[in-house]
């Protein structure tokens, strides 16, 4: 499969690869680890908001009247997928404080590997915003899969997924699925081992975030 396809965006810049392998280094505390995670958040949203509709206005300016361009009406809303994708949301939100967050709780089955649904909660004018599927570790892709898919039957028709490490089984689960999506990711890693976990990877990101192992 092709991960620099019209759909798949690598994201080469060097700041990101530099920020992923300190994400990658066990010696990386949980403190350090939080805060690069949100920083690659906010440098991979530059990114994947290219497409943001923008309106002309007239402002006045010290010196004079000037036309200028600013975001176009509802825009955005990020939906990170519980727990790990919490940690993408707040360097988003510093760029775009004006985003509405949803949040969707899924685990996946230690034995079938497959996504089970805990929790969903959406803002009420989500079908009219662009939405951003946040989740720093696409493994599988089954709980981003159906997390798309949780989207779609809320009539969302804007959708991007944006992950730190992919592994190509879950681009090409993603991709079959849900072919319409975008994918943004900063790397592409060798695949799954046969606990599912992305080789190299980082190891458990929600742990990793959140000090819990």
């Amino acid at each position: 499969m092709d991960f620099k396809s019209d759909k798949v965006h690598v994201l080469e810049h060097p700041l990101l690869q530099h920020k992923v392998s300190m994400l990658r280094d066990k010696r990386t505390g949980v403190k350090d680890f939080r805060q690069i995670v949100s920083e690659i958040a906010g440098l991979m949203c530059y990114e994947a908001t290219r497409s943001l509709p923008l309106e002309e206005v007239e402002i006045e300016t010290p010196i004079c009247m000037a036309k200028t361009k600013v975001l176009s009406g509802k825009t955005l809303a990020i939906v990170p997928i519980l727990r790990a994708g919490l940690g993408m949301v707040d360097g988003i939100l510093n760029l775009i404080p004006s985003a509405k967050v949803g949040h969707i709780g899924l685990y996946r089955d230690p034995d079938t590997l497959q996504p089970v649904e805990y929790y969903c909660k959406m803002p009420n004018d989500i079908s009219d915003r662009e939405v951003i599927v946040l989740d720093p570790m696409l493994a599988t892709g089954g709980s981003a899969s159906a997390a798309i898919q949780f989207m779609k039957n809320y009539e969302c028709r804007s959708i991007k997924l944006m992950s730190i490490i992919a592994a190509p089984e879950g681009i090409e689960r993603v991709s079959a699925d849900h072919p319409d999506v975008e994918i943004y990711c900063a790397q592409v890693d060798q695949g799954l081992d046969e606990h599912g976990y992305i080789v190299p990877g980082l190891g458990d990101a929600g742990d990793r975030i959140f000090g819990t192992k």
